[in-house]
């Protein structure tokens, strides 16, 4: 086996647009890779010094969408622009941005699910950014994209990951096999 010194190779990365409303009240948003589950009902978001940074700290609520196969040249350029050099940047995406009924920030309509959220709790926080707990208000999901149980269909969403590697995004594909239960036949 070959070794490497430590880097961010957690795999897979999720593909995070963070929605939040710049001062003006206009809708922004960035890309961010490093999020995760952080309990049942809640997130965890390693946040640099963004704009985006600067909105969660006037307001700590915000928007967390998945980045889709159809938005992901918009999701990279919203990770490459920032806000603070690049005021029209939203206007690029070509996103429609609606407020959310549960906390004041945006949802990009153009993506198949979104979660609301509000900020629990800031780790670490310095010049450079913070770490974010952020609590799951609701999840708001695009009718198109749900099972005929009335649940979100992932495969329908056609999410995307980053490739901290290479530095590509990759689709995530089919359904392979069926958690808390497959295993069952080692049993």
């Amino acid at each position: 086996m070959k070794t490497f010194k430590p880097k961010s190779w957690m795999l897979p990365q999720p593909v995070l647009i963070i929605g939040t409303y710049n001062e003006d009240g206009t809708p922004n948003a960035m890309n961010a890779a490093w999020g995760g589950q952080w309990d049942a009902k809640e997130i965890v978001i390693s946040m640099g010094a963004h704009a985006t940074t600067q909105n969660l700290n006037r307001c700590g609520e915000f928007t967390v969408a998945f980045a889709t196969v159809d938005t992901m040249i918009a999701s990279d350029f919203v990770g490459i622009v920032s806000a603070k050099n690049t005021p029209d940047k939203m206007q690029k995406t070509g996103w429609t941005a609606v407020k959310s009924d549960s906390v004041n920030a945006p949802i990009f309509t153009d993506f198949p699910m979104t979660l609301s959220c509000r900020i629990k709790e800031k780790i670490d926080e310095s010049a450079e950014g913070y770490y974010i707990v952020a609590e799951i208000i609701d999840i708001a999901a695009d009718e198109k994209y749900l099972c005929t149980d009335g649940n979100p269909d992932v495969e329908k969403m056609q999410l995307i990951t980053y490739n901290p590697i290479q530095h590509t995004y990759i689709a995530l594909g089919k359904t392979v096999g069926n958690a808390f239960s497959d295993g069952k036949k080692l049993k």
